[in-house]
């Protein structure tokens, strides 16, 4: 991956409230949650009315967004593709 910097990194630990050092485990697991907490289909029982509704939806598509772009981008740089002989 190129021009990946350091201000890159540190917004995407902080997206998905990570510190050094991360492990795939760990890296995977806040994923999973991040993903799960929102899911924009969580939302559509929340309210009766539309805007509001759909202000929540977008919302949590942004989010999603997000979280797998930072999730992407550590992997990419922070977790290794095969380890080291």
């Amino acid at each position: 991956m190129t021009d990946v910097n350091q201000e890159d990194v540190i917004h995407a630990l902080e997206v998905l409230g990570l510190t050094l050092p991360v492990t795939p485990e760990t890296l995977d697991r806040t994923r999973r949650v991040l993903l799960y907490t929102w899911d924009p289909a969580r939302y559509s029982n929340l309210t009766n009315n539309p805007k509001k509704y759909m202000e929540a939806y977008k919302k949590a598509e942004e989010m999603t967004k997000l979280v797998e772009a930072a999730y992407a981008l550590l992997s990419a740089v922070l977790v290794p593709d095969e380890p080291e002989a």
